[in-house]
This record gives C-alpha cells, sequence and structure tokens, in this order.
C-alpha cells in the first residue's frame, strides 16, 4: 500500500484545506439542538444514593423531566438497548440528539465488530432525531497508563475516518471524544486522531474537562485545545470542578472559566451542541439530590451560554 508522506512543504500546503474544511464543518452548526444531559450524570448520583441508573428506565425518566432537561445522551451498548430506550424517552418527550457509544479501533480484530455494532446502533438512533454519534476509542486498558503504540494510533485514525464517512453517509456526525490517557506523552493520541483525520468525517466532542485534567489540570491547555481544534468542535461535555474536585452542580466560575469559554465559541462562530456531564466522585460535596442539582446546573448552563 502506498503511504502518504507529509513533509513540510506538502504540509504548508495542505494547511488551507483544513482551513477550508474546518470551517465549513462549523457552518453545520448544531447549536439548534437542546440543552442534553449524560447518563453518567445520573449513574454516579445514583450511585451515591445506593441505586443503579437503568434498572427501571419508566421510574428513572420520571424523575429526569422534574429537571427541566429536554434531551438526553446515554451511553448505548447495542440496537437491543436503543430500542428499550426510545419507547421511554419518547412517552416522557425526551429527544435524543446524540448517543454516546465506545469503542476499540486500536486492534485488527476488533474493528470490524466495532464500526458494524456503531452504524447498527445508529440505523436505530436516526429514526428517533439523533444526529451526532460520540465515541471514545477504548485505551489499551481502563485505569491504566498503559499507551497506544504508533501502529495502533495509525490503525485507529483510519477506523475513525471509515467511521465517519459511513456515518456522514447516513447523515449523522461523528464526534471524537477523550479522556485524560489521551492526553499523555504529549498529547500524541490526541493531536494524531484529529491530525489524520478529515474534519468532514470526524468532528470533535470537546469534552473541557477532561482536557483540563488530562493536562495537569490546566486552563491554559482547555484555551489552546480550543484554538487549535475549535472549528471540529461539534459538541461540548462541560463539567466544573472546584479546587480539582468535581462540583456538584455546574456553575460558570470555578477552576474553568465557562463564561470566557462561551465568549470564546460565540467570537469564533462555533455553536456546539451542549451536554452537561457534571458527575460526581469520591471527594464531591454532598448537599442535595440529583433533580436539584442538575434544576440549579440547568439554569446556570443557560445563562453561560444563552443567556
Amino acid at each position: 500500500m502506498k503511504k502518504n508522506v507529509l513533509n513540510r512543504r506538502n504540509f504548508l500546503a495542505f494547511i488551507p484545506a483544513i482551513s477550508i474544511a474546518s470551517t465549513a464543518l462549523a457552518n453545520r452548526s448544531h447549536h439548534h439542538l437542546p440543552i442534553s444531559c449524560n447518563s453518567y450524570n445520573w449513574i454516579t448520583f445514583y450511585n451515591r444514593a445506593h441505586k443503579k441508573w437503568g434498572d427501571n428506565l419508566e421510574q428513572n425518566f420520571s424523575e429526569f423531566v422534574k429537571t427541566g432537561i429536554k434531551a438526553y445522551e446515554p451511553n448505548i451498548e447495542s440496537p437491543a438497548m436503543a430500542q428499550q430506550l426510545i419507547p421511554v424517552l419518547n412517552k416522557y418527550d425526551i429527544a435524543l440528539p446524540s448517543i454516546y457509544v465506545n469503542s476499540v479501533l486500536h486492534e485488527k480484530e476488533a474493528i470490524k465488530t466495532s464500526i458494524n455494532t456503531i452504524i447498527a446502533i445508529a440505523d436505530v438512533v436516526k429514526n428517533y432525531g439523533t444526529k451526532i454519534i460520540v465515541t471514545n476509542p477504548s485505551p489499551i486498558k481502563w485505569g491504566s497508563n498503559e499507551l497506544k503504540n504508533d501502529a495502533q494510533l495509525n490503525l485507529q485514525a483510519q477506523a475513525m475516518e471509515t467511521l465517519g464517512k459511513e456515518l456522514r453517509q447516513r447523515g449523522l456526525t461523528l464526534a471524537y471524544h477523550t479522556h485524560d490517557v489521551e492526553l499523555k506523552a504529549g498529547a500524541r493520541e490526541f493531536h494524531h486522531i484529529l491530525l489524520n483525520t478529515t474534519p468532514q468525517n470526524v468532528s470533535f466532542c470537546f469534552d473541557v474537562h477532561w482536557v483540563y485534567r488530562g493536562s495537569d489540570n490546566s486552563e491554559v491547555a482547555v484555551f489552546d485545545v480550543l484554538k487549535l481544534y475549535g472549528k471540529r468542535i461539534a459538541e461540548l461535555h462541560i463539567r466544573q470542578s472546584i479546587g480539582g474536585v468535581w462540583a456538584e452542580t455546574f456553575t460558570a466560575q470555578g477552576d474553568i472559566d465557562y463564561t470566557r469559554l462561551a465568549n470564546e465559541l460565540t467570537k469564533m462562530n462555533i455553536h456546539p451542541h451542549i451536554v452537561i456531564e457534571q458527575c460526581l466522585e469520591p471527594n464531591s460535596p454532598n448537599t442535595m439530590d440529583v433533580v436539584s442539582a442538575h434544576i440549579k446546573g440547568l439554569s446556570a448552563v443557560k445563562e453561560t451560554f444563552l443567556g
């Protein structure tokens, strides 16, 4: 197979093409989608209350709807899981503008299975109005600092491009998501995926706090990433921390200045889909229940990003 060699001269020639494609992607705005909430929030709040989110969908969403949040972003594992969820969302008039799907894209044997599974799920949820498919390619091992080698990163980028093209042909946007491990070793995995896929096929789900934490709690890194890849942002995951610990509810001010972030996005004419992902960790405050926390958080999100 012939390899494309990117030297300094043809890289400089390539920059305008990147800019044009990125701008075209940015113009495919997702700001019309309702503010959403990720399922992981609810998992952590329910765990703290010694309950399990997902055991009783009817009960779960009768509580969810009390927050005033009109959309939901679940982690979908199979088409059957999507088919089970959608009737309940429909009953409570909750939209499904985006979903999160796990994938293994750095191992040859797993790539085809992951892509086929995601496409099968996408074919179900697109009929309920889903526009964005978010995936965070799995690390070598969750919770481990073991990093992918160059061959695995090349495989992963190629697989992301293939998946993104398949989803685009179905009218869907693939958004690349990261946690902290992708920011290690000079953020080589993070940069490799975004620099070796096309904006047309692979957008960016900017999980602000994971970039912050993965960069050793650096707000500078957050705004540098915005400068580098802002035009590829299709979706924003927002979470606040105070003193390095996840807060109980979203606020504009804390370790990350979300007011500044919102202003910068507006200046850059970037209007992503906004997903609240205000989760709990062991040292998070314990002063309010899940509904109260999300009512308060939704109000702060609206004031920060829509005010």
